[in-house]
C-alpha cells in the first residue's frame, strides 16, 4: 500500500493555521504515513498516543485523529514520559519545537535521554519561535535577524543531534520535511526502537526563516549508519553538509523496563468497586467499637 497516498482517515475538522509552504505539512504527511506503516508492523493506532507542546508544531495534534495530550510549553516530553510510565504497553510519540524543547524544556529532553525512556521525540526544527513571529531560538544560526535580534544573533546555535547523543539517547536520527517518505520511515524506526528515540527534522519556516534553498543544497543521505558512537558524533557536528538518516542506534534497558520490571500500572490498577471496598474497610477498621 502507498501510505503517502492512502485515504486520509486520520484527518480532523480543525481549521488549518499553518502558512502555505510550511515544512510542518511535510511532517504531518510523514506522520500519517508512519501511523499506517506501524499498523502494518503490528502497532495499531489504538496503542499509539501522541503529545505535543505549545507552538506551530503543536497544531499537529489538532490535525491528527489520534488519542493524546496537549502539554504546556516545553513540557511535552515530561508528559510523554508520564504516559509511558502509566501504561508501558502504549507507543508514545511526542512532537516538540526546537524552541520549546531546546529552551524551556531542555532539562526534560536531557533527562529523558539519560533515562532512556521508551518514547519517540520528533523535533520540528525551524530555528525560530515561529508562533510568536520569529524570535531567535536556541537553534537559530549566528547572524539570524528577527524581532529579538534585529542586528543579528551573536550566539552559536545548539546542535540537537550532539545534545541527544551526549545525553544518552539510544536512537538518534535526522530527517527533512521535504523528504516525506524517508521521514516516515525514520518515525517508524523510532517508534519500534526500545528506548529513547530522537528525530531532529529540518523544517523550513517560509515566513520567518525560509531555509529551503539551504537544505536543498546541503541535505544528503548518510549512505549508511555510523559504526561507532564517536563516528556518529563526528557526522552530527558536520556543518558543510547536513546528513540525513540514522546516526546512532544503541541497545540498553529502557527506563520503564528498569523501573517497573514488567508492571503495568494501568492494567494492575484496582477497579472502582475494589477501591470502594478498600476504603470502606479502612473506615470500618478506624471506627472503635463500643
Amino acid at each position: 500500500m502507498d501510505t503517502m497516498k492512502a485515504k486520509d482517515d486520520l484527518a480532523t475538522t480543525a481549521g488549518m493555521a499553518w502558512c502555505p509552504g510550511c515544512g510542518n505539512f511535510g511532517i504531518l504527511d510523514a506522520f500519517k504515513a508512519a501511523v499506517r506503516l506501524l499498523e502494518e508492523r503490528g502497532v495499531p493506532r489504538e496503542r499509539l498516543v501522541m503529545a505535543a507542546g505549545i507552538g506551530q508544531h503543536g497544531k499537529i495534534f489538532d490535525y491528527t485523529a489520534l488519542s493524546g495530550f496537549y502539554s504546556l510549553h516545553g513540557r511535552a516530553i515530561a508528559t510523554a514520559q508520564g504516559i509511558k510510565l502509566a501504561n508501558p504497553d502504549l507507543a508514545v510519540i511526542t512532537f516538540v519545537g526546537d524552541g520549546d524543547t531546546m529552551g524551556e524544556g531542555i532539562e526534560h529532553l536531557i533527562f529523558a535521554a539519560k533515562r532512556n525512556s521508551d518514547i519517540t521525540v520528533v523535533v520540528h526544527d525551524n530555528g525560530v519561535y515561529a508562533l510568536t513571529t520569529g524570535q531567535r531560538a536556541p537553534t537559530s544560526a549566528r547572524g539570524y535577524r528577527g524581532p529579538s535580534t534585529p542586528h543579528g544573533n551573536v550566539e552559536d546555535p545548539l546542535n540537537p543531534l550532539v545534545l541527544a547523543l551526549e545525553a544518552g539517547a539510544t536512537f538518534v536520527a535526522r530527517g527533512y520535511s521535504a523528504r516525506k517518505k524517508e521521514l516516515a520511515d525514520l518515525m517508524v524506526e523510532g517508534v519500534l526502537h526500545k528506548g529513547f528515540s530522537f528525530i531532529d527534522v529540518l523544517q523550513p519556516c517560509v515566513t520567518f526563516n525560509n531555509t529551503y534553498a539551504t537544505y536543498e543544497r546541503l541535505a544528503e543521505p548518510l549512505g549508511g549508519e555510523p559504526r561507532t558512537f564517536e563516528e556518529a558524533l563526528t557526522l552530527a557536528r558536520r556543518q558543510d553538509r547536513l546528513p540525513l538518516g540514522v546516526f546512532y542506534r544503541g541497545d540498553k534497558p529502557s527506563h520503564e523496563e528498569s523501573l517497573l520490571a514488567g508492571l503495568n500500572p494501568v492494567a494492575a490498577h484496582p477497579s472502582r468497586d475494589e477501591r470502594a471496598a478498600r476504603v470502606a474497610g479502612l473506615i470500618a477498621g478506624s471506627v472503635k467499637q463500643p
